[in-house]
């Protein structure tokens, strides 16, 4: 390999569909004007898991071009993007860094020079699936290995993918260091303008931009001449870098990756383990100024195997348990309507993933007005009511309730039998399934609402109609012979209306008054 191939700063190598659906092939600095312009849709070939790590990647490389040029606000010329672009890299202004094939001794885009200049021993790769994050890789939410007829961009999306956010995968392959924990992941929340892509890319450089100072100080980075593209110098794979060496918005990569051109002049990839991680951040535990990632005292938002459900997600937006990212903070150019909170985030384990999840928290004029003002507390109120609610709807009234269906009615329920067990755990994962599906359009209601209360009971009763629609649902798996059917379906109705009334659950108090005074203004009515 003696010289560079597939520039993405002067060849148009990204698809994108233009606000029209028509496709377009742009260069790097074309597609930061079209971005700034609003003028991008989607990127036909970026798959769901790689939106944040690509979209955190152009928002990292324009906010470090332009705060090397003492500029805030992006260019609208590609000739100037070009320009700032290879300012970043002035040891190597023929642009071998943004090229995704060069010579090994040399930066490619995401790839750290070879010290050898030698790929021998090196694991070949042969589509960008199998390069691509353990979502792809180890065929659990997408095939791997089906990309044969891959372009450039296909392959520039699983490195980026790769080297952003990834985590461990054994001895010799390490992960990012924004993550807490090698078998953690890269979470992301930030606000979702009214808009276009270009419009969150163009509002989240301006956040990074305004808070670069402070989260420098803050974690502790370099104020000035940090490293800050972090596959420019070479690596060998024996050495970390240190972490307080670092640009506030450094650009990462965890794998020593080589791409290459086989003789048909195909995009093929070669990788290699390393004896330690990219960067020395193990300490840090994911707090690592990342303007996207939830931080929960000292440490980084994990992910769990439900993702962004509608407790966690409520927490996020509202609540006091994560610190507010810095791409959450309303800015005055997000407006006053059509806004909401994007979350994003991969699910790992040891060795395996749990998919991909997004989910889009809506916000309503009054909760945009509440987040303006910093004035929180109420919303954070209702929701956490809210979900305590539904839990105990959830755990402790149908739950039992489909108990003693399946017991046939009996006095005395064993809660412990695993076959009961494994047939209640589907009906109360549709019921919280469709719970999570509405509670946002439910929660909003009464934040916007002037009669809270009546908002509160209407949504209380509604909560406990569903509960029993699953209940009566669930019939078809108890008993189906004369009196114990009876009994069975009998004894689980009158135990969950009993359990409404009841007033024991303080999360349903208002609603158990309004079935008893319900109740006795009918009965007085006979």
């Amino acid at each position: 390999m003696d010289r560079t191939r597939l520039n993405i700063l002067d060849e148009p190598l990204i698809r994108v569909r233009d606000l029209g659906g028509q496709p377009q092939r742009l260069t790097l600095p074309q597609l930061l004007v079209a971005l700034g312009r609003d003028a991008v849709r989607d990127y036909p070939a970026l798959r769901p898991h790689q939106r944040h790590p690509w979209h955190a990647l152009l928002v990292q490389l324009a906010a470090l071009a332009l705060h090397a040029a003492d500029e805030d606000c992006p260019w609208d010329e590609a000739t100037d993007w070009r320009a700032a672009l290879l300012a970043l890299t002035p040891n190597h202004p023929d642009g071998c860094a943004f090229c995704l094939v060069a010579p090994h001794d040399r930066p490619a885009f995401l790839q750290p020079p070879v010290p050898s200049g030698k790929l021998d021993g090196w694991k070949y790769i042969a589509t960008p699936d199998a390069l691509d994050m353990l979502v792809t890789s180890k065929n659990h939410d997408l095939k791997s290995e089906r990309m044969r007829h891959a372009e450039a961009d296909d392959w520039l999306f699983a490195l980026a993918s790769l080297q952003t956010q990834e985590g461990f995968l054994g001895k010799g392959n390490y992960g990012i260091s924004r993550m807490n924990g090698g078998f953690s992941s890269r979470p992301a929340l930030g606000v979702a303008p009214a808009g276009g892509v270009g419009v969150r890319w163009r509002r989240d450089i301006g956040a990074l931009l305004t808070e670069r100072d402070d989260i420098t100080e803050t974690i502790g980075f370099q104020r000035d001449g940090g490293m800050a593209l972090l596959w420019i110098p070479p690596w060998d794979g024996t050495k970390s870098l240190a972490f307080t060496a670092l640009d506030p918005f450094y650009i990462e990569i965890c794998r020593r990756i080589r791409f290459v051109l086989d003789s048909d002049g195909r995009l093929k990839a070669h990788g290699i383990g390393t004896s330690v991680a990219r960067v020395d951040a193990a300490a840090r535990k994911g707090v690592t100024g990342d303007a996207w990632t939830p931080v929960e005292e000292d440490k980084a938002l994990t992910l769990g195997a439900d993702g962004f459900n509608y407790g966690l997600a409520a927490e996020l937006a509202w609540g006091s348990k994560y610190r507010k990212t810095l791409a959450q903070a309303l800015r005055a150019e997000d407006g006053i309507a059509g806004i909401s909170l994007l979350a994003q985030g991969v699910v790992r384990g040891q060795g395996k993933t749990e998919g991909y999840h997004e989910r889009r928290i809506p916000l309503t004029k009054k909760a945009i007005g509440y987040l303006r003002g910093g004035q929180t507390d109420l919303p954070a109120a209702i929701a956490a009511a809210r979900v305590k609610a539904v839990a105990t709807m959830r755990g402790s009234i149908l739950r039992t309730a489909l108990f003693y269906l399946l017991e046939a009615g009996t006095e005395k329920i064993d809660f412990d039998r695993r076959t009961a067990k494994q047939q209640i755990e589907a009906f109360i994962r549709a019921f919280e399934r469709t719970e999570d599906a509405r509670f946002f359009e439910d929660l909003n209601r009464e934040i916007e609402t002037e009669d809270r209360n009546a908002e509160r009971l209407a949504w209380m009763l509604g909560l406990a109609e569903r509960a029993e629609v699953v209940l009566k649902g669930a019939f078809t798996i108890g008993p189906q012979s004369g009196e114990r059917r009876y009994r069975a379906r009998s004894r689980a109705l009158s135990y969950f209306h009993g359990a409404l009334r009841s007033g024991k659950h303080p999360e349903l108090v208002a609603l158990a008054q309004h079935l008893r005074s319900h109740q006795a203004a009918e009965e007085a009515a006979l």
